[in-house]
């Protein structure tokens, strides 16, 4: 299965620097396969125009089209209703607009919580709120494995003063997978709302809104075999539609007069201007291709690299994994004795292998583990054992050259 899946991403048969090309930065942005890629050219070439506003026969496809991929998105998630799906240009943008909007609803003396793993996209659009409206912001502690501590976690929110709790389904750093599930039965135990932030978790897992009982949930289209330029926020219909525009502009009016305007209904009032038509139809594409592959033979076949690279990575003398968590998708986050994790990714480049280094957008994490970056390896459905080997391969040579 592995092979075929592989001839579907053109990248891959590329060389660097005369090798192979082992691609272990997946956790940053995924490669697209043929399909996507098709997908948008067959539109640019047989129907691109602009959508919602064109009453020709080219626009009214297009609008179409793109309206499609937003049911076909709510499948995906299983959304109550396809209008909680609301496109953004990516993760960043979908907190962003959350933070903005639910955060001017936020009563006073209430709080946004949110946890030690999260990226900067779910830390610095609480802290601009904060800094905008004074809302507090509380941090739920991980324990020594990188786990979501949940006795801390409950005894946060038992103080009754959290509005929302915005939340990591899993870590770009360690590669935790969080308890969503009980993350939120907590929070409404105690009457706040949960924001997931399923932009690691959802190209690995099934992210089912309705199983999870979540309130929001966002997620980009570039991590999964998507285009760049393309993310989602969903939400309950019913707390959308209670929260005022993000941006103002085109499509997300009922009317407008020089004295004042009526907004849109759900998911066009979040939508101003022209969207990003060709990225969502390669968003499309890309789900296409996760549900023809499926996604329990993905998380199988992941699940087993995770296995494999957990003993491998474990043997390389002088280096450590960062965290241990009880579930671990496939994120490995690693230091080596005497290497500097920049010289680390620069070596094993040099061997055809690209895995990412520093702090990967999550600076307060690295401080709590006390590092102040690392190198990290992360998996795909493309990724095959043999990778896993090179990459081990490429750090003893890495290390005989440091030491």
């Amino acid at each position: 299965m592995i092979e075929s899946v592989r001839r579907e991403f053109p990248i891959l048969s590329e060389t660097v620097r005369g090798k192979p090309f082992v691609f272990l930065d997946s956790a940053a942005s995924a490669q697209k396969p043929e399909c996507v890629l098709q997908a948008i050219a067959q539109s640019v070439h047989h129907c691109y125009a602009n959508i919602h506003r064109g009453l020709y026969a080219m626009s009214e496809k297009a609008t179409e089209a793109y309206e499609d991929v937003r049911h076909k998105i709510a499948r995906f998630i299983n959304a109550y209703d396809a209008r909680e799906v609301i496109y953004t240009s990516n993760s960043t943008a979908a907190f962003n607009l959350l933070a903005y909007t639910f955060g001017s609803r936020v009563k006073p003396g209430q709080k946004i919580m949110i946890s030690e793993l999260e990226h900067h996209a779910n830390l610095v659009p609480w802290l601009m709120l904060r800094d905008r409206c004074g809302v507090e912001l509380e941090v739920a502690p991980i324990d020594e494995h990188g786990d979501i501590d949940l006795e801390a976690y409950e005894a946060l929110l038992a103080r009754g003063d959290i509005a929302l709790v915005a939340v990591t389904h899993m870590s770009n750093v360690l590669g935790t997978v969080t308890p969503a599930k009980e993350l939120a039965r907590l929070a409404h135990q105690y009457g706040a709302r949960l924001l997931l932030d399923a932009s690691q978790s959802i190209v690995h897992y099934p992210v089912d809104v309705q199983e999870l009982d979540i309130d929001y949930m966002a997620f980009t289209g570039h991590k999964l075999y998507g285009p760049t330029g393309i993310g989602v926020l969903w939400g309950r219909y019913d707390y959308l539609n209670e929260l005022p525009p993000f941006m103002g502009g085109g499509d997300m009016i009922k009317s407008v007069s020089f004295t004042g305007a009526s907004y849109a209904d759900v998911p066009h009032r979040f939508e101003a201007g022209t969207p990003p038509i060709l990225e969502v139809i390669g968003l499309g594409a890309a789900i296409d291709f996760v549900e023809r592959i499926g996604r329990d033979v993905i998380l199988k076949h992941e699940q087993h690299l995770v296995d494999v690279a957990s003993r491998s990575l474990s043997e390389v003398k002088g280096l450590r994994i960062l965290g241990n968590p009880r579930e671990r998708g496939g994120v490995f986050s690693f230091v080596m004795e005497g290497a500097h994790p920049h010289d680390l990714a620069v070596l094993l480049d040099q061997q055809g292998i690209a895995v990412r280094a520093g702090q990967h957008c999550a600076e307060p994490l690295m401080d709590r583990l006390g590092v102040k970056a690392t190198a990290r390896a992360s998996f795909a459905v493309y990724t095959t054992e043999e990778e896993i080997g090179a990459l081990i391969k490429g750090l003893e040579t890495a290390r005989a050259l440091l030491a």
